[in-house]
């Protein structure tokens, strides 16, 4: 439903900035117009996927978002979740690929496509502004749909109990299932295995904060990589 949206106003996007079609891809890559596609895209997938979760506490839960998925934080969240971000995308997500950079040179600047399709064109405050809703509206929205919505439904229909072979499934169909969500089949072994560890600590944790400010880390590594790329 989100994804869906987020074509419908992407394509009204692109129409108003006269271009034609959704991704953004007939408005000058970098210009102003451009970012207003990308964040109106951005913005309908957050619709979609948010509006689930609060629907769902509604009519399922208790009506707090809080109670219901653990939307909870902790002063160590902070550096926990900062270094489990930053290690996932320098040292996890290069060592899973390793074995085929020996075989395919190319692999790395593949890799990269789909951050620079998405920041690689903006300079300056257009930069900031990307580098805002990539590192801290898209992980927010994601993990409260993914960490939240989504696991908490796997693991009562899978591993009621909390633990067992039950949670292994939860843990890894929630990575899977984050990685088919971004479509983009080079990188999904690197978004499963990330996926599987935002997992793991929701499991372990019962609470959003950390995997939240780790997966904004993570992202935030590829916004300022293309940052310093740019100076």
């Amino acid at each position: 439903m989100g994804y869906v949206l987020a074509i419908f106003l992407e394509t009204v996007a692109q129409i108003a900035w006269g271009g034609s079609g959704a991704h953004g891809n007939q408005v000058p890559v970098g210009s102003s117009e451009s970012l207003a596609v990308t964040a109106v895209g951005l913005v309908g997938l957050w619709i979609g996927l948010a509006g689930s979760v609060v629907f769902a506490s509604r009519t399922k839960g208790t009506r707090s978002i809080r109670t219901d998925f653990g939307l909870r934080f902790r002063p160590s969240d902070l550096p926990v979740g900062v270094a489990i971000g930053v290690v996932g995308q320098l040292a996890l997500v290069p060592l899973l690929y390793l074995p085929w950079e020996a075989v395919d040179h190319t692999l790395s600047r593949r890799l990269s496509q789909p951050a620079h399709r998405l920041a690689g064109g903006y300079h300056g405050i257009d930069l900031a502004i990307i580098g805002l809703l990539v590192s801290v509206g898209s992980p927010f929205v994601e993990e409260l749909y993914f960490r939240g919505l989504l696991l908490s439904s796997l693991q009562r229909r899978l591993a009621p109990s909390g633990s067992g072979r039950g949670i292994v499934l939860v843990v890894a169909g929630d990575g899977l299932l984050f990685a088919l969500f971004h479509f983009e089949p080079l990188q999904f072994l690197g978004l499963a295995a990330f996926g599987i560890v935002l997992a793991g600590l929701m499991v372990k944790t019962g609470r959003l904060g950390t995997t939240i400010v780790a997966h904004a880390a993570f992202n935030a590594v590829t916004v300022i990589a293309l940052a310093a790329g740019h100076g």
